[in-house]
């Protein structure tokens, strides 16, 4: 049975689609083709903790009320070691941990993630199932990127990323235009609450 945290998420989702149907909130959103990577991906600068601010709920998500981050590692050239951490409903703290190939070597920004165990993860040599279609450079030539918007190739997952737990509105929107500028219908992502930050469940489509 689902339990009070996924029904409110799936309710909170239908309102908003119910304002906002998946024909868009933009003409953005309604872009056609596969999600595309970013041209060249520097490894490196992408490894360290991701603070999830928004996504379009999936497996891990439903188990997780707040403070959801992502850590990434280097194993080799071509692997990545993944780190998920949060905080459950219940108060917990939760985790699963996996692991990301790189399957583009042109590009380093599209990867095979897998989690033992969990269905709809796979790890194969050539289908990605997480894409790294934007990020932003850090204040500093050569720092770790700043912020990040991830799916998979159809776009039926989705993240927003900071590399600080808490973000302004500010910043969210101009995530938000991005995300909407990637084909992404907004309104299917929800809020991640972080601890100082927002405690809503709120579809990105509607923060103001």
């Amino acid at each position: 049975m689902p339990s009070r945290f996924a029904l409110r998420l799936a309710t909170t989702v239908a309102a908003a689609l119910a304002v906002f149907p998946l024909s868009g909130v933009s003409a953005a959103s309604a872009a056609p083709g596969t999600l595309q990577p970013v041209r060249s991906l520097d490894v490196p600068r992408y490894l360290g903790a991701w603070w999830q601010q928004a996504a379009i709920p999936g497996f891990y998500s439903l188990r997780c009320a707040r403070d959801t981050v992502a850590r990434y590692g280097l194993i080799d050239p071509m692997t990545v070691s993944v780190n998920n951490r949060c905080i459950s409903p219940t108060g917990q703290r939760d985790g699963i941990v996996g692991k990301a190939k790189v399957v583009d070597p042109k590009t380093k920004a599209q990867l095979a993630v897998s989690f033992p165990g969990v269905p709809y993860t796979f790890d194969t040599k050539d289908r990605p199932n997480y894409v790294i279609a934007w990020v932003a450079n850090g204040d500093r030539p050569g720092d770790p990127y700043k912020y990040a918007i991830v799916g998979d190739p159809d776009r039926l997952s989705g993240f927003i990323l900071a590399r600080s737990r808490v973000i302004s509105t500010r910043t969210l929107l101009m995530l938000r235009a991005q995300t909407e500028r990637l084909g992404f219908n907004s309104c299917l992502f929800v809020i991640s609450p972080t601890t100082g930050g927002r405690s809503d469940y709120t579809p990105l489509c509607l923060v103001r």
